[in-house]
Formats: C-alpha cells, structure tokens, sequence
C-alpha cells in the first residue's frame, strides 16, 4: 500500500493539507516535514513494529508524527493530552509504546532508509474507546482499516477538491483522527481546531471556511444555541457519537444544513453505517454489512472492523441496540446493557429521552433505572432546562409520548449532563447519583 502522504504530496504539493491553529502546511511542506520527525524518531531508537504514543496537542507537530511513524513501521497510539502521567499510565501500559512523546521531536535525525510502501495488515495505530464504562480498551486499526473506512465515506459523500474537513473533535478518539486519514488519502484538506468553542466552529460554518464538519449532537446543539443560522459552503455535517433529538434534524432543514447521522465505534474505524447528505436514514457503507440479532443486538462486518474486534463467528458483536427497518435504515437504541427493569417490564432509556428531548424547554436529557424499593428500578429523567418547566409538565408531556411503564417516575435537574470528552453520555455517573 503506497504512503498515503507521499501519494498525496506527489499529486498535490502546493495544496494545503492541513490547517491548524499553530500553522497551515501543504503537502510537500508536510511530507518533508513527516520525514524529519521520522528520522528524528529513529535517533531515538523506533523502528519496525514499535509502538510510539503521544500526548501531543492537536496541531501540526501531531500531525507530522502521525504521518512519520508509518514510515519507520511503526504505529501511532494518541492519547489524551489534558491527563497526568498516572493517569495516562495504563493507557501507556496497555498500547505497550516503546516511548511517549510529549514534545515535538527534535534534535538529531538518523540516516535511515524511510518505507513509503507498507503492508496493509500492518498495524497503523491503537485507538482507545472512549470509555463511557468500564476502562478503555486500544484497539490495533491497520492500514486496510482505515482505507477501508475511508473509501466507504467518500463513496458515500463524495469528494471535491476543495473539501476542507473540519474536525472540532478530540484527535484521540477515532472521529476526529479518522478526518485526518480520510483527507491525506483523498488529497483534501483537514482543519483542526484545538478544542471544540461553539462561537468559533459557527464561524467557520458561516464563512464558508469548512466545506464537511464532523460533530456529536450536543456540539451540533451548542452551535445552534450560539446562533447559527446559515452553513452557505457545507456540504456534509457526520453527526455521531450518540443519539440525535429529530427536533435538531428539523432546525438543520429549516436553515438548510446538510446533516448526516451515521453509526461508528472505535472499532469500525469510526462510521460504518450513514445517512446521504440531508437525509435521516443510515444504511451501511460500501464493503459494511449490518444485521440485529433476534436480541436487538447490533452485529456489523467489513473491511473497516479491526480484527481484533471480531468475535469467533467473523462479526463485530456491538453491544448496541438497534433494529434494521424494511428499507434497510439502522434505528440504533443504547447499549444493550441501558435497558431499565420497572415492575418486570423492560424500557429503553432512548425513547424516553426521545419524547422529553422534544419539550421546548428541554435542552439536554439523560434517563437511567435508580434502584427503588417498589419497582425494582425506577425510570429517572436528568433534564438541562433552557427554560423553566415543572416536573408535572415533563411528565404529562412524556406520558402523552410513551407507554405508561416508560413514563419516568422522577425528574432531577443539572446543569450539564455528564459526558465523555467525545460527547457521549455517561449513563453509569448519573445512575451513580
């Protein structure tokens, strides 16, 4: 498989291939650029099969390294720049890194014969899960992975030449690395912002300075609270990472931006299941296959799934819930381990969230059992309210929604909702209250 750097540079030297907040580099300055810090990484002893993690901010030394280590044959392995060593360790420990980079490389460059052809099976980088229980797992995403996964969004978007991806979105986390394979395999152009600021990605959608925005719907929803009203050069929103409230799809078609809901994990290297721009039903991706199971759990297969995920039968057992209806759109439904037993009947946390979700004064839900004495679990909504609205409201709102069973017993009031740095809900925290 030819370096997807050097292909891009060759094809495209003076187009930019990355801008971010400390600089914009094209793809000769790149390249060039991937080769230092590659040599530099071999002066300190990386080499074929080694494993390099990096707590390095989002920026252009990242990006440089992310490019480089393929070059010596080794593998790229982010980790969350905002933790301490001890927190970081067994993250360290797990992805077995050969060194930890903290800072741009510098220093000496060994004159070492640099590979621009690898092998696909060949390990590209170790992802961690995002965590929302439990402790992250790395996952080994090869060279094929990515590709794979690649592909199968531009087969599904398109792609321009004048593309510029936005990636607000953590660069540790799949969705926010993945913009950044997908744009040097397509010769286009990433934007990386270093942290996600509403204000500033409403502008950059306003401007017209992104072309394809990744997000997770709370940070779609703190852009529409900071007062977007128009995306004139958008052509694709990916929206991911959990649940979508349809009262959020409405306000992207009243001001005409493209939304995109899709379906990815860690796993899949990133989107494996998505809708066409403007659309609401995701279909799986080109090469992607997707079944539910008589469960409800969500199975998926294709060239994208890292195989170390993949159970003995060859699919990908998700621990999602979901259902797949006659026009083969994917319905996804929590966790499979979300469901609440109330008085011996099962309820599903995401309806409920759904009928509140569409309370006007409702800006953000979270819904889990809390073990209760008479019911086994009781169904509890956490709402964030933009507005004031009493609990008799809420309720009645619900219950005009939902079956009984699934009407919540009690409502509490946050500030904000617990959530991991991609923007997924941390059920357990809440449940933990």
């Amino acid at each position: 498989m030819e370096d997807w750097l050097k292909a891009a540079a060759g094809a495209r030297p003076g187009h930019p291939a990355i801008v971010a907040d400390d600089g914009t580099a094209t793809y000769a300055e790149l390249d060039a650029a991937a080769d230092r810090a590659a040599r530099r990484m071999a002066a300190l002893g990386v080499g074929e099969g080694n494993r390099v993690a990096t707590s390095l901010p989002a920026g252009l030394a990242f990006v440089e390294l992310l490019h480089a280590l393929p070059r010596l044959g080794a593998a790229f392995v982010p980790l969350d720049p905002r933790v301490g060593d001890a927190e970081r360790r067994p993250f360290v420990e797990a992805s077995r890194a050969k060194l930890v980079v903290d800072e741009p490389p510098t220093g000496e460059e060994e004159d070492v014969e640099l590979a621009y052809d690898h092998d696909p099976a060949s390990v590209h980088s170790v992802v961690f899960t995002s965590g929302t229980t439990g402790e992250p797992v790395g996952i080994e995403l090869t060279h094929a992975n990515h590709l794979a996964s690649a592909r199968a969004s531009a087969a599904n978007l398109g792609v321009e030449p004048g593309d510029r991806w936005l990636a607000p979105l953590p660069l540790f986390h799949v969705g926010g690395l993945s913009v950044l394979l997908r744009s040097v395999i397509s010769a286009t152009t990433a934007v990386s912002h270093d942290g996600f600021t509403p204000e500033r990605v409403k502008a950059a959608l306003e401007t017209g300075d992104a072309t394809i925005v990744s997000l997770v719907a709370t940070m779609l929803q703190r852009v529409r609270a900071a007062g977007l009203e128009r995306a004139p050069a958008l052509r694709a929103a990916l929206l991911g990472g959990g649940p979508i409230p349809p009262l959020l799809l409405d306000w992207a078609d009243e001001i005409g931006l493209p939304a995109v809901p899709s379906y990815g994990m860690t796993e899949t290297a990133s989107q494996i299941a998505a809708a066409k721009p403007g659309d609401r039903c995701a279909r799986a991706l080109r090469d992607a296959r997707i079944r539910v199971e008589r469960s409800g759990e969500i199975l998926v297969q294709g060239p994208m799934v890292a195989e170390c995920a993949l159970a003995r039968d060859g699919w990908l057992h998700t621990g999602d819930r979901g259902r797949l209806d006659a026009d083969g759109c994917l319905h996804v439904e929590g966790r499979m381990d979300d469901v609440i037993v109330t008085g011996g009947e099962n309820v599903v946390p995401i309806r409920v969230e759904r009928a509140l979700a569409d309370h006007p004064a409702v800006a953000e839900v979270g819904v889990v059992g809390v073990p209760d004495p008479d019911w086994g679990e009781a169904v509890t909504a956490f709402v964030v309210l933009s507005e004031p609205a009493t609990d008799d409201e809420l309720i009645a709102h619900t219950r005009e929604r939902v079956a009984p069973q699934e009407v919540p017993k009690r409502i509490e009031r946050l500030e904000a909702l617990p959530r991991t740095p991609l923007g997924k809900l941390r059920r357990r925290a809440l449940a933990d209250r």
